[in-house]
């Protein structure tokens, strides 16, 4: 008997004929026949470029990584670096990011910089990324850079960034700690700080990607109710993950985020169609809410 991975497994489970079935066809029908509805647009929040240090990825070059989320039905995808993990020269990190973007992934790529407010000058950094990249949001990794969501120089990156209109995302997690290497252990961001600064910071945009695991956590619950910190898919687990979320935050607090390409794109499609919402709760999820983030960032900046 032939032999299935997993990667395979979920494309012959997610994928019809022409590559792109998220959710069943509409069943209005026309005099004659059914009316089948076009493929979602989607736009997947949370992407990465470069490499990942200890081990290579399926789809870790940028070419491959493009190809296959357009084939997804991908019209924009949000993407950080690697190397801002890692990476001390992080205004390197940034004009390399922006550059791959612009040429290897133009009208899909969005780059979302780096800025560690461990790293003098880091204000330096998030004045390039707004003004000289033209980015319309940032992406930041606390635990790997060593501080926490109630650290004051954090505080006032939100500050600074809020003043500026962009975008914060904050990833909480970028791989299983099974995985990591032995000298390398770094754990999950803790969200719970993060609900103090936001009572004095009411305009700002946060996306918390890799963040929500199960439903229900209850550390999650004043970020919710802020109303102003939105939540990918990509970590979420368990059989019908999302309708049991949406038990415990709306719909409009939720945006499509694939962790392509540490994570199969097909997962986080799978959750989806696993939970036959309709299509206007599916669609929101899948590019309406992003969208809407974007426009209140200053519209599609970035984009070559």
């Amino acid at each position: 008997m032939k032999k299935v991975d997993r990667r395979s497994f979920l494309q012959s489970s997610l994928l019809t004929a022409a590559g792109v079935g998220l959710y069943a066809q509409s069943n209005s029908l026309s005099a004659n026949r059914s009316a089948p509805h076009a493929p979602p647009s989607i736009i997947d929040t949370n992407v990465y470029l470069s490499r990942w240090p200890f081990r290579r990825i399926p789809g870790d070059d940028t070419a491959g990584l493009v190809e296959m989320l357009r084939r997804h039905g991908v019209v924009q995808a949000w993407a950080g670096s690697f190397d801002g993990v890692f990476h001390k020269d992080v205004a390197g990190v940034n004009a390399r990011l922006t550059d791959e973007c612009r040429t290897r992934g133009k009208n899909l790529l969005l780059p979302f910089g780096t800025v560690n407010p461990r790293l003098p000058d880091w204000e330096e950094d998030l004045r390039r990324c707004h003004e000289e990249y033209r980015m319309p949001g940032i992406r930041l990794h606390p635990n790997y850079h060593g501080y926490r969501l109630d650290d004051p120089a954090f505080v006032r990156l939100l500050h600074l960034a809020s003043e500026r209109g962009m975008i914060v995302q904050i990833a909480a997690w970028m791989e299983d700690e099974r995985h990591q290497n032995p000298l390398m252990r770094v754990p999950a961001v803790d969200p719970a700080p993060l609900a103090k600064a936001l009572d004095e910071l009411r305009d700002v945009r946060i996306v918390m990607l890799n963040t929500v695991h199960v439903p229900g956590d209850k550390r999650l619950s004043p970020l919710v109710e802020s109303g102003q910190v939105f939540f990918d898919l990509a970590k979420l687990e368990l059989i019908e993950g999302l309708a049991l979320l949406l038990k415990h935050t709306s719909v409009e607090r939720l945006v499509f985020g694939s962790y392509s390409p540490t994570f199969y794109f097909e997962s986080t499609a799978l959750k989806l169609r696993e939970s036959v919402l309709d299509e206007t709760l599916t669609t929101k999820i899948l590019n309406a809410n992003a969208s809407r983030l974007l426009a209140a960032s200053g519209g599609e900046a970035g984009r070559t």
